[in-house]
């Protein structure tokens, strides 16, 4: 069975997710919130992450994670590992607790990092659990917006620092930015390749990474995210058959054409027309 594609690197942002086996809930009560946050915090202090947002929901959680060292997979192995143990011995269960292993997005930090912080603490007013993200305890918003204390594992300073060098002027700017995403567009919708969220540059530089890792038994989708685009296709045409660019799309060029028409319809998903 092919596995999800995981690029580690320096300085790597990811939204990971985490659901319940058969969407079953893995938070029961309070209690099972206080022991899955107390290793979160284990977790981020060992590892050296920076914990930007995070948000419980009931069969399911969000995190939005910087990992300066490359490491997210065996932080979040043991995670889910102690966990599930811990959920496991509490109600004399056996077996999987999450739908098998967490999903990790790579994020490109500058354009998407404000905008998942949103994202992630809207989550239960989405859900139409609480009409604000203030009346929701389990998520990184109290402790950012200063109704709560913050504590040391919780990069609340990196994140107000991008609204103001002021930590009184952030806290409201950042809650503002917040409310004014309750309504807006999902971020998803500019995902790449199942796991990528962001600008073209930064989809192509993930690609190499992806190549210079090794995937073999990753799916095709995500190994090769970025489809070339049409001047591109052309560009490459033109080098490998000595022609001008502006003679690959000329019928009299032959070959050149029949394989310019092709890769344009099969590698960037163009119409024939």
């Amino acid at each position: 069975m092919a596995r999800p594609l995981r690029l580690e690197f320096p300085g790597a942002v990811y939204h990971v997710t985490s659901r319940g086996d058969r969407q079953e809930p893995i938070f029961l009560d309070d209690e099972d919130r206080r022991t899955f946050l107390r290793l979160l915090s284990r977790e981020v202090m060992q590892q050296g992450w920076w914990l930007y947002a995070y948000c419980l929901m009931d069969n399911h959680y969000h995190l939005l994670v910087e990992t300066p060292e490359p490491g997210l997979g065996r932080g979040m192995g043991r995670l889910n590992g102690v966990y599930t143990q811990a959920f496991n011995r509490r109600y004399g269960l056996v077996g999987h607790l999450f739908q098998g292993r967490y999903k990790a997005i790579v994020v490109e930090r500058d354009s998407y990092l404000l905008e998942l912080c949103r994202y992630i603490v809207l989550n239960p007013v989405r859900a139409r659990l609480v009409d604000t993200p203030a009346l929701w305890p389990w998520s990184s918003y109290p402790a950012t917006v200063g109704t709560a204390s913050a504590p040391e594992w919780l990069a609340t300073d990196r994140v107000l620092r991008l609204f103001h060098k002021n930590r009184d002027a952030a806290q409201p700017a950042y809650a503002r930015f917040v409310a004014e995403g309750t309504n807006g567009p999902s971020p998803w919708q500019h995902l790449t390749g199942q796991m990528f969220l962001g600008g073209d540059r930064f989809l192509e530089q993930m690609q190499r990474l992806a190549a210079e890792q090794g995937a073999e038994d990753v799916p095709e989708q995500q190994r090769k995210p970025v489809r070339p685009d049409r001047t591109a296709v052309i560009r490459e045409v033109a080098r490998i058959y000595g022609i001008a660019p502006g003679r690959a799309l000329d019928r009299s060029s032959g070959p050149a054409f029949k394989t310019t028409v092709y890769l344009l319809r099969r590698a960037a998903n163009l119409s024939l027309k």
